[in-house]
């Protein structure tokens, strides 16, 4: 960390994810070691929907110089979308259901270990992912707001997933609220198609995941051409509408083969735009939040955010 970063804002988020009451314990440990580091910390907890956003507008209006997120996917992406555009750096804690980003950085599931390298980080600037809702032709105008992320985005079954999944659920299951329902929704979904457009590629799906990061949820792997550090996302897409195609995808993902299968096509780019190929909803996220249904608009927006990186982290 550069040495004139001394005064730090740590947003938590006191109900995300597991070992729910071991983790203030924890964080104070982690306050402790930035301390010794010269990084004075205040501790501020959420308290519901988009608080960690307006924490994150305070930090910026305050002039801190780190602000330091302790939560999941949903929480990293609430601060993002409060922190964007600013210089003010995100360093993070892991905690939360999932954690792609901490899987993507090598920072360790331990929030006193992450601390230490907090401290001994080094800042990095990265560009973020922007979904933004287009107007539909004769219907009014769409009140879904626009969203950074920084991880992963998609739309199809993913996006129904994510919409259907209450935070009730998430607290008291956990990961396993997402297996779940990804297994409800094998059975249940219908997988309307979309088109999707950008990077010299035009095709008829029922998926599209949008990656900055290599890693997914949970322990896949998915968008494997992306990099952080690039200015671009990779869009992968699942062209076919049958459940038994996507029943043997599963074991492909697994043994890291699903680009071996036909319906599986991927590319880079900067901007891609989805539509509903009809009258029906298709559900759209970001960073494992629901962000409305299609048409959205992904793009690329460079030198959007400052990260706090292990300075052993090779990209």
């Amino acid at each position: 960390m550069p040495n004139e970063t001394r005064d730090a804002l740590l947003i938590y988020n006191p109900a995300s994810g597991r070992r729910r009451k071991r983790r203030f314990g924890e964080i104070e440990q982690a306050s402790r070691i930035l301390k010794q580091a010269g990084i004075a910390v205040e501790l501020a907890p959420t308290t519901g929907r988009a608080t960690a956003t307006l924490m994150a507008h305070e930090a910026i209006e305050q002039k801190r110089d780190l602000v330091i997120a302790c939560g999941g996917d949903g929480t990293i992406n609430e601060i993002v979308n409060g922190l964007v555009g600013s210089r003010v750096p995100l360093a993070l804690l892991p905690a939360g259901t999932a954690n792609i980003l901490a899987k993507e950085l090598g920072i360790p599931w331990d929030i006193p270990a992450a601390a230490h390298l907090i401290a001994d980080g080094v800042e990095r600037r990265v560009a973020l992912g922007m979904a933004t809702p287009l107007p539909v032709p004769g219907q009014a105008h769409s009140d879904q707001a626009r969203r950074y992320f920084l991880c992963v985005a998609g739309a199809g079954p993913d996006g129904a997933i994510v919409q259907t999944i209450g935070e009730a659920a998430k607290t008291r299951a956990g990961i396993l609220a997402y297996w779940w329902e990804g297994l409800r929704q094998l059975v249940q979904y219908r997988f309307p198609e979309m088109r999707v457009a950008g990077g010299g590629q035009d095709l008829r799906a029922t998926l599209v995941v949008i990656g900055r990061t290599v890693n997914y949820g949970g322990p896949f792997k998915i968008t494997t051409g992306a990099n952080l550090f690039e200015d671009s996302f990779e869009v992968l897409v699942h062209t076919s509408r049958s459940r038994w195609r996507y029943l043997i995808c599963l074991p492909a993902l697994w043994l890291g083969r699903l680009r071996q299968m036909d319906c599986i096509h991927a590319w880079k780019t900067t901007e891609v735009t989805c539509w509903p190929a009809k009258s029906v909803d298709v559900y759209a996220q970001v960073d494992g939040e629901a962000a409305g249904v299609l048409p959205i608009q992904f793009r690329i927006v460079p030198d959007a955010l400052t990260l706090i990186v292990p300075k052993t982290l090779r990209t």
